[in-house]
Order: C-alpha cells, then structure tokens, then sequence
C-alpha cells in the first residue's frame, strides 16, 4: 500500500488539517494571483484593438514639438553677406584670393637658369609693401640667406668652416638689414668683422661716410636711407640670395655672397601713400685667411671685391643714402640701361669702378 492513503479509498488527512485548509481557502493564499479591476482590464484591451497606435499615446501626453532647422537660415545669412563684401570691396576679394594662392619660395641653394614669372601688376599698400612684385614670396631678412653645408677647406676644419659661414652672414645682416644702419646710422657691427689691416678697404671706411665720393660710397657694402627724406615701410626686408665657397689663395677660405634686398619705401613728409621699392643686389667675395701666412684678427676676414646692382635708389653725385625717388623724381630717374633688378640668373653688373651710369627697373 502506499503511504498516507486508507483502504477504503478514504482520505488520510487529519481534522486539523482540513481546519486549517477551510481557513486559508476563505482568507486567500499569500502569493495567490488577484482578479485585475474593471479599468485595468480596459486598459489592456485598447493596444490590441489599436495595433498601430502609439501605446504610449493613450496615456495623454502631449506630442513633442519638432525642432526647428536653423542651418539653412545661417548658410542664407552667412551667403548673402559674403555677396555684399564682394559688391563693396571686390578688389578686396581679390587680393585675398591672390595670396592664398601663392606659396613661399624654396631656398635658393644655386643660381637661377631664368628671371621669376611676371607678377599680376598690383599697386604696393602700406599694409602689403610687396604686393605685385616676385619679393612677396621671398623669405624676409637673414632667413632669405641660404647657407650651405660646412666641411674642411684649407687651413680650416669643418666647424670652423662653419662659424665662418655664419659670421658672413651675420656681415650681411649688419650691412644691409640692420634697422639702425638703415635709418643712416654708421654700421659699427659689420666694420668690426673686416680685417683692420686691410689697408685699401680701411681708406675706403675713412672717408666714405665723411665725403661720399664714386670711389669712396658707403653705399659700395652697407645699405643706408636718409630719415629726412626717406621712411622704410613697416620692418621686414625681403631677400633672396646665398652663400657659397672654396678654397681660396693661401688656403684660405674663400665665401662669396650673392644677395638681392628689397626695401619698400616712402616719402618721409608723409604726404601720401607712394610706395618705392629700393631693389640692391650684392656679390661680395670674402676671404678668411690664415693668420699664420697673412696678418688678420682673429674673427675678421678680407674683402676680395665688392660689386652691385641697384635700381629706384636714386641718380646723380653720390650722398651716402640711396634716395629713392617719388612723384615727379620719378621721371628723372626713368633714364639709363633698363634691368630686372629680380632676375638673378645674369651675373652682377656694377663694380666699385664703374662710372655714372643709373639703372632703370623693367619692374618693381
């Protein structure tokens, strides 16, 4: 038999038991499912007679409001302002497409086969000196100045070799881009790398910046401007140039510099917004001797030649001070052997001896 069953097929259960089972049965069980109310059994009846209605939306709450698309009436606005500068300062717009297109020069590491493109014929401002001409692409002061790479040559290491280089340099900049000595002050700085014992030279130095002369012009090595007459257009110079080198007599170290400088320039009376360019290429030869077969300071080197080109520098008996010349100077000076003062692919011109000849810019 099994267990907890009678015989006669009658139940097993005490009267406690069937007590208790009448009590729970009339109080309900603790975790026994409770009928859902009226309105329950309403709501749930509604998504399903409304399968493509939102469920959410029964619930009565507002829809949200669509965003309003403030994109396009920006690009309208943004559209019909660049169209009014345009029809305002269309000459604006130009230039400053202009410049965004042009790109800076490569260095210059060895001479050029051809004179630079012509530019777009645009007038110098105040604010762009060098707009419409090739210098606008140039590098500015001693950055335009390529130095090349040093090694050994005669009685000089390589790093030797290479402090020379630098001092060279550092000559050009004292002559030609130093802002004192180009408001006519005496280049002190660069006469201080030239050999005292080099005699010629040293005559030159004498009298140069005393009684200017053909032979004896300061204007022969440093670049100079008369502040009552002449103001330079705000502070960068523009060059274009470099340096190279070899072994030189006595072995020493021969650098010879090559270098166009573009000066823009105004009248100093402030009369009106006329823009000169003052274009001077030089070639110097330097030679860094060895002190033990030719008498020199140490730091210093000897001038072998000077010579250089120059154009809207000013005509007639020499001052010391290029002058540039403005309004109607400008038509005395439109005389002379025509140049391209930016084609640097023909050699340099003028010498220290060369007689009173005035060169004419084909371009400026």
């Amino acid at each position: 038999m099994g267990a907890g069953t009678e015989p006669d097929g009658g139940s097993s259960r005490s009267d406690e038991e069937w007590e208790r089972f009448l009590r729970e049965s009339v109080a309900g069980a603790a975790d026994a499912p409770k009928e859902p109310s009226a309105r329950a059994r309403e709501a749930a009846k509604r998504p399903r007679a409304e399968p493509d209605r939102d469920p959410e939306v029964w619930r009565g709450y507002p829809p949200a409001r669509p965003k309003r698309r403030t994109g396009w009436y920006v690009v309208g606005l943004l559209a019909s302002l660049a169209l009014l500068v345009v029809a305002l300062a269309p000459g604006r717009v130009v230039d400053l497409f202009a410049g965004a297109d042009s790109s800076p020069s490569a260095a210059e590491t060895a001479r050029p086969t051809k004179a630079p493109p012509a530019e777009a014929a645009r007038r110098p401002t105040m604010n762009e000196p060098f707009r419409g001409s090739p210098a606008a692409s140039w590098a500015s002061g001693a950055a335009g100045i390529t130095v090349p790479k040093a090694e050994a040559v005669g009685w000089m290491s390589a790093a030797e070799v290479e402090r020379a280089l630098a001092r060279s340099r550092d000559f050009l900049v004292a002559a030609g881009l130093d802002s004192g000595v180009l408001r006519g002050e005496r280049p002190d700085k660069a006469i201080a790398l030239i050999n005292p014992h080099q005699k010629d030279v040293q005559e030159l130095l004498a009298t140069a910046f005393r009684t200017p002369s053909e032979k004896s012009d300061p204007l022969l090595l440093f670049s100079r401007f008369q502040p009552s007459r002449t103001r330079l257009v705000g502070d960068v110079v523009k060059t274009r140039g470099r340096l190279t080198y070899k072994e030189g007599e006595r072995g020493a170290l021969q650098v010879t510099a090559d270098v166009t400088f573009v000066y823009p320039a105004t009248s100093a009376d402030a009369s009106g917004d006329e823009i000169v360019r003052t274009i001077v290429r030089r070639e110097l030869v330097l030679s860094w001797d060895d002190p033990g077969k030719v008498i020199t300071e140490p730091g210093t080197f000897s001038i072998v030649s000077y010579k250089y080109d120059m154009t809207n520098g000013g005509c007639g008996a020499p001052t010391g001070y290029f002058t540039p010349p403005f309004g109607t100077d400008r038509r005395a000076d439109e005389t002379g052997t025509e140049i391209d003062p930016y084609d640097r692919s023909a050699p340099v011109g003028r010498g220290e001896s060369t007689g009173d000849g005035c060169e004419r810019a084909t371009r400026s």
